[in-house]
């Protein structure tokens, strides 16, 4: 017979899930307030600046592929990441010569590999569904691409060393702590859209930089060397912090015997 005990204890199963996984109850508010923001700035910027699409053909097409770009940088590494973590591979590599600093470096590389290939179809694709040829941004385009490469590998080699620490319990941060940056970043908007208290933390974002120069190429037809050299030094940092993080993330977990153990 169907039994209200019985699904009351699998109700209880889960909460006991959330309650001891903080990344979980995070994610439970965390897409409705992420869409709420970013598309009440994106229609606040349209209500303001209703004639800003037709100045430059292609600009909301050409922006949605960079940050697929980031988007795609960070999976790049945590996917394989989590892929060693999910076959509980970690500690066969960690017992081989392999140091953990050519384990990043592996990470890096493939996540550039895996970023091309996702990304190429569609920038092909968008000239002959939209009459858009992003790859007419010209040099300027292998900047923006080079800085988005590296703030995603920053930010998905950051993410692997939570994961690292923390668990599987921690891995649904590998799809949405990039979409922290992306209200800031001035993607579909510029950054002078959001209220002046917020613009410092956009401004301390790679990203940012990225996305204005992108409209600079495409409205002015000009190429903005100081925000370039700004994203660089931002990115420098951050894939300092990151790789320094992780492998301290690193030398914690093989105290606590964590690369034998990957569980919640």
């Amino acid at each position: 017979m169907f039994s209200w005990q019985r699904v009351g204890a699998l109700i209880l199963r889960h909460l006991y899930v959330l309650r001891s996984s903080w990344p979980r109850i995070l994610e439970l508010a965390y897409w409705p307030v992420m869409q709420m923001v970013l598309w009440g700035f994106i229609t606040t910027f349209f209500l303001q600046h209703s004639s800003w699409v037709a100045q430059a053909a292609g600009v909301l097409v050409s922006a949605v592929l960079l940050w697929d770009v980031l988007f795609r940088a960070n999976l790049g590494v945590a996917i394989p990441f989590l892929e060693e973590v999910w076959s509980r591979n970690l500690g066969q590599l960690f017992i081989s010569p392999l140091r953990p600093s050519e384990f990043i470096a592996s990470l890096l590389i493939i996540s550039v590999l895996r970023t091309t290939v996702a990304i190429m179809p569609a920038a092909l694709l968008s000239f002959p569904l939209y009459d858009v040829w992003v790859f007419s941004l010209g040099l300027p385009l292998v900047a923006f691409y080079a800085n988005l490469l590296i703030m995603g590998a920053a930010v998905g080699l950051a993410v692997s060393a939570i994961v690292l620490r923390h668990g599987v319990g921690a891995e649904n941060l590998a799809w949405f702590a990039i979409f922290v940056v992306a209200p800031f970043s001035g993607i579909y908007y510029p950054v002078s859209t959001l209220p002046v208290w917020l613009q410092p933390v956009a401004w301390a974002m790679p990203s940012s930089y990225v996305f204005e120069g992108m409209r600079a190429v495409l409205f002015r037809n000009e190429f903005p060397v100081d925000l370039f050299v700004w994203s660089v030094a931002l990115n420098a940092v951050y894939i300092v912090f990151a790789s320094v993080f992780f492998l301290y993330m690193f030398r914690v977990a093989r105290i606590r015997g964590l690369l034998l153990q990957q569980g919640e």
